[in-house]
């Protein structure tokens, strides 16, 4: 029995103990932290379970690659609460859980969804998993223990376990930070030093893609090596708590055909893990396909999806892979295939770059999209359908995002979905369909209500 063995707390249910990662605002380090945490603790030959908070598809790809298991997504917005405990069963058989929250830790959208309005304190409130707060000090020193008082007593039913210090610019610099966590009962968990040259790259959706990250295995074993130094992982272990035990009754989610062919290339990849986790518990296969190398979905499935990612980047080479276009082309005339937002450009007719060159797409739709002037489009959103598409039928309710820079110069199709906002608002994106082909920017996470057949 190793020293870890006798500081895990015991599951409950089958549930491994819990922690989420947070901070009081969006870059303060809270996704490097929790990459140190996950390369860290599997070193020490633990198997972790890795969470993340909020609608995100790039800081989960990190996420499942330090872990070594799939990364899904919790969302007191999009999920209902039967949906986010099924997601904790996926825990079993680890040794610990860790959730990496979004954006500040109370922060969330104006308006609740189906419990909550997605901020993160909502998951810590309902899993009941203690929060430890990522405290970036480049700047402070004992103001650090007041902003974590704050925190700490900001919500009743969310727990501060302790705080790690990030951006520690020298000893004493921490020292002086401690020093003003000395008379609260809010433990420092370690101090994370500064270090620029391990900080992972961003473009316009977040950060580069895991897939794309040069050496990240190297970055990942200098990042525990952070870990081990300047954190006290026992301490740290010793703060998580089981989930509360709750029921898990789940309605299955349907998936879009029986054989799907799936786009997943670095221009295609932005798809949740539980969307297709529960495709294939429901009986689904998935076929992957390369539009970027030029490959068609395979004939012998039934539908056809192209999910999110960065096909602006890859604009050129998708406008001159005609084996693909052909294929998804003749693949559309007896079968469904559907597009999210940047499956939904691919699907169109064309894309203009940031450069201002336009790019022939699939043409399957008469949408027209550009990047040369982009635009910000970001939020929840409900979307009513006025057709069947992805599997669900017309009168579906589902619940999602929006997230991207397009700006839509024409849409000739009719309207997919009306689409709202988490106030109500009526948005302009509706989506399009034509023939067995249908698109949104709309990124699906969960259904709200099912239609009626």
């Amino acid at each position: 029995m190793t020293v870890t063995d006798h500081i895990l707390p015991t599951a409950t249910n089958g549930r491994p103990p819990g922690l989420i990662i947070a901070a009081p605002s969006t870059n303060s380090g809270k996704t490097t932290v929790t990459l140190a945490l996950h390369a860290a603790l599997r070193r020490r030959s633990l198997t972790v379970q890795p969470y993340k908070c909020g609608p995100d598809y790039i800081d989960p790809a990190f996420h499942e690659i330090a872990a070594g298991r799939p990364c899904y997504n919790l969302d007191s917005w999009a999920f209902g609460q039967d949906r986010i405990t099924y997601l904790l069963d996926a825990a079993a058989g680890a040794d610990l859980c860790l959730a990496e929250g979004v954006m500040g830790l109370f922060d969330g959208g104006s308006a609740r969804g189906a419990w909550g309005n997605g901020a993160t304190a909502d998951i810590a409130a309902f899993t009941g998993w203690p929060v430890v707060l990522v405290i970036d000090v480049a700047g402070q020193a004992q103001s650090a223990a007041a902003l974590a008082l704050g925190f700490a007593r900001y919500r009743s039913d969310v727990r501060i376990a302790g705080v790690i210090l990030n951006n520690v610019a020298s000893a004493r610099h921490e020292a002086l930070v401690r020093d003003g966590f000395a008379a609260q009962d809010i433990p420092v968990l370690g101090g994370f030093e500064r270090q620029r040259d391990l900080t992972l790259k961003n473009r316009h959706l977040g950060l580069v893609q895991a897939r794309e990250t040069a050496r990240l295995d190297i970055r990942l074993q200098q990042l525990a090596d952070s870990a081990v130094r300047g954190i006290d992982l026992d301490a740290l272990i010793r703060a998580a708590q089981p989930a509360r035990p709750i029921a898990s009754t789940i309605r299955p989610l349907t998936p879009p055909g029986q054989r799907i062919a799936l786009a997943h290339d670095d221009a295609f990849s932005f798809i949740y893990p539980h969307l297709t986790a529960g495709w294939r518990a429901a009986g689904a296969e998935i076929v992957p396909f390369s539009p970027l190398n030029d490959e068609g979905p395979d004939p012998s499935c039934d539908a056809a999806w192209l999910p999110g990612g960065y096909p602006e980047l890859h604009a050129g080479r998708l406008a001159a892979a005609t084996r693909f276009k052909a294929a998804l082309g003749a693949f559309a005339e007896t079968r469904a295939v559907h597009g999210e937002c940047g499956g939904y450009m691919t699907l169109g007719a064309g894309l203009i770059d940031a450069d201002g060159t336009r790019h022939a797409m699939a043409g399957l739709l008469g949408l027209e999209t550009d990047f040369a002037s982009r635009k910000l489009h970001l939020g929840y959103r409900l979307a009513t359908l006025h057709a069947d598409a992805a599997g669900k039928a017309a009168g579906s309710v589902l619940r999602g995002h929006e997230y991207h820079y397009a700006r839509v110069v024409t849409v000739a199709d009719e309207p997919l979905a009306e689409i709202r906002d988490p106030a109500g608002q009526l948005t302009d994106e509706t989506g399009s369909r034509r023939g067995h082909v249908t698109g949104t920017f709309f990124h699906l996470i969960d259904v709200a209500e099912e239609a009626i057949a």
